[in-house]
């Protein structure tokens, strides 16, 4: 069994609270719009981290992570990047590596707000955290954190970490 903390949208802002909360996980996933190099070298100093690039993401991000990453944890296959949209109104290119990666579990960040879905029609659960930095219209600061148990997805927590 593995404990994941999913978190997206940090701007260049890690909440102090996070390494609480995250302190029982085996590995971070970031789902973008990290901000700066700071931020992601804090996570990886902490824990593993797998982190994505978003859209307000500098070269340097870039260079040290990926666009889309496609991993298996334990025997969950995970689809992770930063703009995807959300079912059932995925982007186009979403929707293509969905459906030819077929993950268990398709993960992405942008939108600021917080939606664990089942797809039925593609069959794949969706996460975004919502924020966890202090740029962009959400109000709370939210992160996710859950169990991946052989080839199941348990023990979801929503957390909010407080306004921005």
């Amino acid at each position: 069994m593995r404990r994941i903390g999913l978190l997206s949208d940090t701007h260049s802002y890690l909440p102090e609270n996070v390494f609480t909360h995250f302190a029982d996980v085996d590995t971070i996933l970031h789902a973008g719009d990290i901000g700066t190099m700071d931020v992601l070298l804090q996570l990886e100093k902490f824990k593993p981290t797998k982190a994505v690039y978003g859209n307000v993401d500098n070269y340097e991000i870039r260079m040290a992570t990926k666009e889309v990453l496609i991993f298996e944890i334990e025997k969950v296959k995970i689809v992770m990047l930063h703009i995807g949209g959300s079912p059932p109104k995925y982007n186009v290119e979403s929707k293509k590596i969905i459906e030819k990666e077929t993950p268990h579990l398709f993960i992405c960040g942008h939108s600021h707000i917080l939606k664990v879905q089942f797809d039925k029609e593609l069959q794949v659960l969706f996460m975004n955290p919502g924020a966890c930095g202090n740029f962009g219209w959400h109000k709370v600061k939210t992160l996710i954190k859950f169990d991946i148990n052989n080839d199941h997805i348990e023990n979801l927590q929503v957390i909010e970490l407080g306004k921005k």
